[in-house]
């Protein structure tokens, strides 16, 4: 598989949000809701139990949309601290979790007030397959202006997901 530069590439959010740390941890974790918040994300769901098991291990589906394309990814969750952090990563579907296509992660710390957390929101590209590298492939002669559009797009997706969210 070829990298075309797509390995490690990231997104990292930090802002702090008006909701205490245990109650965004609950938010972050009812992945069942990420449709509600979520401009790609439609649909989410537990494989592996009900919205209460968020553990490492779990595994939770999710359905997106972009630009007319429609997808399922399976995830695995590789931390899980409430209410300080949680993470997981998005399998390629021909590989497992040691070769992911990505890795998302919350970090949560309380703020200077009670009702308020610091909020640390990663996104990185893993080795593994994605529609990201296949789009490069076809394209390889434009391959840094779609990392810097891909970039630039998960970062408002998720810092609007985290305003949604935090508004709910």
């Amino acid at each position: 598989m070829e990298d075309y530069g797509v390995t490690g590439i990231r997104v990292d959010l930090e802002t702090i949000v008006g909701v205490p740390p245990a109650q965004l941890w609950d938010l972050v974790t009812t992945v069942s809701r990420i449709g509600d918040w979520s401009p790609e994300c439609e649909y989410g769901a537990w494989l592996d139990g009900d919205d209460s098991v968020a553990v490492a291990g779990t595994r939770f589906e999710g359905r997106n949309r972009r630009e007319g394309r429609v997808w399922t990814v399976t995830c695995v969750v590789t931390e899980a601290e409430r209410p300080r952090s949680f993470a997981w990563v998005v399998l390629d579907g021909e590989h497992g979790p040691e070769l992911p296509s990505s890795r998302w992660r919350y970090d949560l710390e309380p703020a200077d007030s009670p009702d308020k957390t610091i909020v640390r929101h990663s996104f990185e590209h893993g080795p593994g397959g994605s529609g990201l590298r296949d789009m490069i492939a076809a394209n390889p002669e434009i391959a840094s202006l779609i990392i810097e559009v891909r970039l630039n797009e998960l970062r408002k997706h998720m810092t609007e997901t985290l305003d949604a969210m935090t508004r709910a």
